[in-house]
């Protein structure tokens, strides 16, 4: 029992991985670039949801039910590390930044990217 609550208290203080994600067409080449506060969760979200339909940005979705999805990736650009203080808890302002930072690096290579 002592065990367990062991288990169930390391499970508590788990951090998932954040950063940035990309949805990259092998074809048209566009990318779709995602802020993640659970790099793991969003990627299997994504995924689902392009796989039944529901992706909220239509022109991905129609990419991919046209083409499958092995004609896309899915990749982690960036990582981000958590503060040593473990009193910050929300990340969304430094993901925003850095998902922006990543934008422009990939503009100044001409990359296109889906419409939001």
């Amino acid at each position: 029992m002592e065990r367990k609550k062991e288990l169930k208290e390391e499970y508590k203080n788990l951090k998932p991985d954040i950063g940035i994600i990309a949805i990259k067409s092998k074809i048209s080449l566009k990318h779709l670039i995602l802020c993640s506060q659970n790099i793991k969760a969003s990627i299997n979200r994504a995924k689902f949801q392009l796989n039944h339909g529901s992706y909220p940005n239509k022109d991905l979705q129609n990419e991919w039910k046209e083409n499958g999805e092995n004609s896309f990736e899915i990749n982690i650009l960036e990582e981000l590390s958590y503060d040593k203080d473990d009193t910050k808890t929300d990340y969304s302002e430094d993901l925003e930044i850095l998902g922006m930072i990543w934008k422009e690096r990939l503009k100044e290579e001409e990359i296109e990217f889906y419409k939001d």
